[in-house]
């Protein structure tokens, strides 16, 4: 809990604009997917192909797109960001996995690496002073 602690006073103290425009741009990317996964059955199924045989091949796809979808409404505000990331990083890893696993598809393996890049950088470093966390936190 003081690595938490000593963290949020480094973000803190650290924050600027262009980070929280930047975890507002995961959260509204990884909204967007979470609809795009929900209103497209068809391509979720095509995506965890790779994954079929496995054991709970058919929970990750009702895990996916609801993860995503809360996850990246989080994001946006700011709210419990680092369980946040917590939860989309297998995800993540799942995606980068599929293109080994799977049909290899560049684009996809590139964007998958940017957002995982980006949830590890804010996992370290947090939700920020321009966040609902800070907020609720100075609510004390």
């Amino acid at each position: 809990m003081a690595t938490v602690k000593s963290l949020n006073k480094w973000a803190n103290a650290h924050t600027y604009y262009p980070l929280d425009l930047v975890r507002i741009a995961l959260g509204v990317f990884l909204f967007m997917k979470g609809v795009d996964f929900m209103s497209n059955h068809l391509l979720m199924v095509e995506m965890i192909k790779p994954f079929q045989n496995m054991p709970g091949g058919m929970i990750i796809m009702h895990y996916v797109a609801p993860a995503h979808f809360v996850g990246g409404f989080l994001l946006v505000i700011g709210l419990l960001t680092r369980w946040v990331v917590i939860v989309q990083l297998p995800i993540i890893i799942g995606a980068i996995l599929v293109n080994f696993l799977g049909e290899m598809n560049l684009n996809n393996l590139i964007l998958a690496t940017i957002v995982l890049v980006l949830l590890v950088f804010f996992l370290i470093y947090g939700s920020g002073k321009h966040s609902a966390d800070y907020y609720l936190k100075m609510q004390k």
